[in-house]
């Protein structure tokens, strides 16, 4: 399949947005390895990350939620290296358990390296699988971007699964009204408002860190309060085994 249109057909307006994006990144030369169809790579994530971890939040925060892709392996490095218990999704939800837990005491007990343990081939070798149900609640949540606005706009890559995933958090409780929710990206991912629709089961972002500046976005941006079961596409219960089920668990 085409990886320029891997998820494409949902909406047409984050598709074209979603490939300038890609396109920019590599005409400009700072992808790191390919971006389409992915929360794209970027030189200075590290540094991105590192602005997200000064924030007071982050610095507050005990239990901390991040997507699985490599331009956030910094970010988890950082929540592992801060001593926070550390949720990293399977990627693309495609096991019979969604989410790994990682606590960095024991990593070190067992003596694996955090550097490891923060590549997703690495915490799904290294951490522990949970249900939605066995995790804690979440104090600060890290999504994947392709795209974001500065007032808290943000597409991923096209999948729903970020999306799906606060929304599921919303319903039992892990996520409440006042859980930021931040991104790293590089700055040639922020763009205009209006390019960028939000419809209603879209999460909107708090936090926004690049690698050259950290944006607080106040967003008037409505969250959600869960899932909208009736926008979850068909390839999404094809392709997450334990969806049906846990649809089933949370409206019975």
């Amino acid at each position: 399949m085409n990886d320029n249109a891997r998820w494409a057909g949902r909406n047409n307006e984050k598709d074209a947005l979603r490939f300038d994006v890609w396109q920019s990144l590599e005409s400009a030369g700072v992808n790191v390895g390919p971006v389409r169809s992915r929360i794209p790579n970027f030189a200075g994530a590290d540094l991105a990350a590192w602005r997200l971890a000064q924030t007071p939040a982050w610095r507050a925060a005990r239990v901390v939620k991040c997507n699985p892709d490599p331009p956030q392996i910094p970010v988890r490095l950082r929540a592992l290296h801060d001593g926070k218990i550390l949720y990293a999704p399977v990627p693309e939800l495609t096991k019979r358990f969604p989410f790994i837990r990682l606590d960095p005491a024991e990593l070190l007990a067992a003596g694996i390296d955090f550097e490891t343990a923060a590549t997703a081939q690495g915490f799904l070798a290294a951490g522990r699988p949970v249900q939605f149900e066995e995790m804690e609640t979440l104090d600060y949540v890290v999504v994947g971007c392709v795209a974001v606005t500065r007032s808290g706009g943000r597409t991923g890559k096209g999948g729903g699964f970020a999306d799906l995933e606060l929304g599921i958090f919303r319903e039992l409780g892990k996520v409440g009204p006042g859980t930021p929710i931040a991104t790293t990206v590089h700055s040639s991912q922020v763009v205009d408002d209006a390019r960028l629709p939000m419809l209603g089961h879209d999460s909107a972002l708090h936090t926004i860190a690049t690698e050259s500046e950290l944006i607080e976005t106040q967003t008037s941006y409505r969250q959600p309060a869960g899932v909208d079961w009736d926008r979850v596409q068909l390839d999404q219960y094809d392709g997450i085994p334990f969806l049906r089920e846990l649809r089933a668990r949370l409206t019975r």
